[in-house]
């Protein structure tokens, strides 16, 4: 038999085809009468000897799965899909089905879904070998029946799947909304022909699968845009989480040459110690470190030693088992615990208690710890970045800072700048801040007066840019037009008032203060009413700092 070309029945639901109407007519029929009716005699044709009743019934349970399977949106589409296959294979009597996807980046064919009998050469690569010609049926938009070797003779098919060729094929392709899917196609041998009837039959077969195949492609298509979006959404509320500076505003060269060292210690395991006044931005530098290490895909744990009391900061850094103290009622892991292969941030090192530490000194070097409340020892790989606005070094001459802990964290030092240092950065701060807070509120600030930016820039800025901060967001609030109306005869009145008055430095107030209560204590430094007690310091610590400040341990006569 020659090959045919036959066109394809607009696609509408399976159950309102013209040839399903007559189909289920029948098959009630021969239900109710159990009886095989002539009527019948195209559709067991096309099954061979199957007019069974359950065969029957199989046919009509296949096409409704595929209606309710094209709905369902937890289903799987390769388990499916081979279910079709297998079931035609078998209800049919065929000798092979297969579902094949057209890809269209390349052109090539997909096999989806294949089965064939035990006895058959066909597999899965000569299917396959076959794509091109079933392809090329995808730009007609038309059936094909005929021998499958008349379709496409590929030279890399053996002899033995060329000699299965020659069993009479139909592929129809399979299109959804114009757009080209695959192809459905089935086989069987011995003189075989299929009838208009068996035709239109398939077709709306083949017209559900498609519909099946279009709705599983564009979930796929919608999870991976929903997906993208997600990512993007993700970095929109972190926007530190690049590696990188964008939250490091400015171009000084003070600021720059602490960008550099953070380039250069980043890819290091090393810790680094970040100092400087509070509010200069010492948790940014912290997290850029991070990001442009190698550890930038794991935990970046903060903790903010001075904002947790210090009899719970143990149990925040090491974690304790249920019922290591009252209300530990379960097993808590640690921040070092959670920063395991990445970093740990601890903000404000110098507020750590002195006894704890010792603890603290023993996890950095040896990478091990216990919970509190437990025995068992957990190694830990975690790389620690401190930060303090305290002058350790001082602290450890004064005893209230351990000297070990001090070296250990003072591998890689990095001082941030204040702002008064770095005035040259303060209008691309201000320009940032106002862009964001305008955003925030709805407002549409354009412009920023020459007067108020020179007051700003020539402020001191004692809280650094937190403070600068602040006062930026309380400036966008007072500004309803596109002017920026910033609140500068505040600062304007603060920096005359400060040139105007004269501030004792902080070592003089001290050596005052010093001296002031070692004359009422009689010049006696221990004891309950000693000038230490007075100043609650420890008696060694008056002592240094009496030398320091240079106080005569006698007074002059």
């Amino acid at each position: 038999m020659s090959a045919i070309e036959f066109g394809l029945a607009p696609q509408t639901p399976f159950l309102e085809t013209p040839s399903q109407v007559l189909f289920e007519e029948h098959y009630n029929k021969a239900k109710a009468l159990m009886i095989p009716y002539e009527e019948l005699s195209q559709v067991s044709r096309l099954m061979g000897s199957m007019t069974h009743d359950t065969r029957l019934k199989q046919l009509i349970e296949l096409s409704g799965s595929l209606v309710s399977t094209s709905l369902m949106v937890d289903a799987e589409l390769g388990p499916f899909l081979t279910h079709v296959t297998k079931t035609m294979q078998r209800i049919m009597t065929l000798d092979f089905a297969v579902i094949g996807q057209s890809q269209v980046e390349d052109g090539r064919f997909q096999v989806m879904a294949f089965d064939a009998g035990d006895d058959s050469a066909l597999t899965q690569q000569s299917i396959e070998g076959l794509a091109e010609g079933w392809s090329n049926l995808l730009s007609t938009g038309k059936g094909w029946t005929g021998k499958l070797g008349d379709l496409n003779a590929n030279d890399a098919v053996d002899e033995r799947s060329r000699a299965e060729l020659s069993i009479q094929g139909c592929v129809l392709p399979l299109v959804s909304r114009e757009r080209p899917l695959g192809v459905f196609a089935l086989g069987k041998r011995g003189d075989f022909s299929y009838t208009p009837h068996e035709l239109d039959y398939l077709r709306q077969i083949s017209n559900q699968v498609a519909l099946v195949l279009e709705n599983f492609l564009l979930r796929a298509e919608l999870q991976e845009l929903k997906e993208g979006s997600e990512e993007a959404a993700y970095a929109a509320d972190e926007p530190s989480s690049e590696a990188g500076f964008e939250e490091i505003i400015g171009r000084s060269a003070v600021l720059q040459r602490v960008l550099r060292q953070v380039e250069v210690v980043a890819p290091t395991d090393s810790g680094v110690l970040i100092q400087g006044e509070t509010g200069t931005g010492k948790e940014l530098i912290a997290q850029a470190i991070h990001n442009r290490s190698a550890r930038r895909d794991r935990p970046f744990i903060k903790v903010n030693c001075a904002a947790i009391p210090s009899g719970l900061l143990e149990s925040e850094l090491f974690g304790h088992e249920k019922g290591a103290f009252t209300g530990a009622i379960a097993r808590k892991p640690g921040r070092f615990e959670l920063a395991d292969k990445g970093s740990l941030f601890l903000d404000e090192v110098g507020d750590i208690p002195l006894d704890l530490q010792a603890k603290l000194l023993r996890v950095l070097q040896e990478h091990e710890f216990e919970r509190l409340g437990s025995t068992r020892t957990q190694q830990v790989d975690v790389r620690v970045i401190a930060a303090t606005h305290r002058d350790l070094k001082q602290m450890v001459e004064e005893g209230t800072f351990r000297s070990d802990l001090y070296y250990r964290l003072h591998v890689f030092p990095l001082v941030v700048p204040p702002l008064r240092d770095r005035r040259e950065d303060i209008p691309f701060i201000v320009r940032h801040f106002v862009g964001k807070y305008s955003q925030r509120m709805s407002r549409n600030i354009e412009t920023i007066s020459t007067h108020a930016m020179e007051v700003l820039t020539n402020y001191a800025w004692p809280g650094n840019v937190r403070e600068l901060q602040n006062f930026i967001e309380r400036a966008v609030i007072l500004s309803p037009g596109t002017s920026l109306r910033a609140p500068v005869e505040e600062l304007a009145r603060e920096t005359v008032q400060g040139s105007e008055t004269h501030l004792s430095t902080l070592e003089e107030m001290e050596r005052e203060h010093v001296l002031r209560a070692l004359k009422e204590s009689n010049w006696v430094t221990g004891g309950p009413k000693g000038a230490a007690a007075k100043l609650g310091m420890k008696r060694t610590t008056l002592a240094y700092r009496i030398r320091k400040l240079g106080i005569p341990v006698r007074p002059q006569v």
